[in-house]
């Protein structure tokens, strides 16, 4: 088989092998991976790239040991949700930055975090004042939760009073052109319906549609894409009553 065959063949299986790999290690984002699952990643990342860039090395050098890894994590991950103790030495626990207003320079000591950290990650939470804090956890993913003094939090409708109705989440109808008839049908509605809400703004059809969606009071809102067979089109930013 030609050289250049074999290593576009071994990029292919190694990269399923990879995405697969992480899709059944779950959904959390980089930066709220554990130690361990963030070694495993990285492990699984250097063990692919060999086999790719030499072909003498059989691809099941590579795969074998991705299996493994993948093994362990899962086996691990199913530790961790049984036992307290497990899920406290893989993953750590939250250390206590700020308590009652004041800071913690034992625990920042402890865990190693300095001022400098600590007021970047508050301005990242839209917290210039470290005197407007009462709590802020150093969460074990290395993010920072912040619980703003009472003086300090914004205004909700409970504080003023005013009595609000239930909001759901949007349902997207249409994403990118394509129909979403699986939510159509949760919430019983059907592509007659669709099509005649969205010729009530001018679309002739679900295709030319960016984005369809539908909210918990019957809202629909509805974004044209900007441009159809060539020609652009006036955004549909418009909202019409179920």
């Amino acid at each position: 088989m030609n050289h250049h065959l074999i290593i576009t063949y071994r990029t292919i299986v190694l990269y399923l092998t990879v995405l697969v790999t992480m899709r059944l290690m779950g959904k959390r984002e980089i930066g709220q991976l554990a130690p361990f699952d963030l070694v495993i990643a990285v492990m699984i990342a250097e063990l692919a790239a060999i086999p790719m860039e030499d072909p003498k090395i059989p691809i099941t050098h590579g795969l074998i040991p991705i299996a493994t890894l993948l093994v362990l994590e899962l086996a691990l991950s199913h530790l961790t949700l049984r036992s307290l103790k497990m899920r406290r030495l893989v993953s750590g626990t939250p250390s206590l930055i700020i308590k009652n207003g004041r800071l913690n320079e034992r625990e920042m000591r402890r865990v190693r975090y300095n001022i400098n950290d600590l007021l970047a990650q508050l301005r990242e939470k839209n917290v210039p004042n470290v005197a407007d804090v009462e709590f802020a956890i150093l969460e074990t993913s290395g993010t920072l939760s912040v619980i703003p003094k009472s003086q300090k939090r914004p205004l909700t409708p409970e504080d003023l009073g005013i009595p609000t109705q239930y909001e759901g989440v949007p349902v997207p109808l249409v994403i990118d052109g394509q129909v979403e008839y699986k939510n159509l049908d949760q919430i019983g509605l059907d592509l007659t319906w669709l099509e005649t809400e969205l010729a009530k703004q001018g679309v002739e059809h679900p295709s030319q549609v960016l984005l369809a969606s539908i909210d918990s009071s019957g809202q629909l809102y509805v974004q044209k894409k900007e441009r159809l067979k060539g020609e652009p089109t006036k955004p549909a930013d418009e909202l019409s009553d179920f």
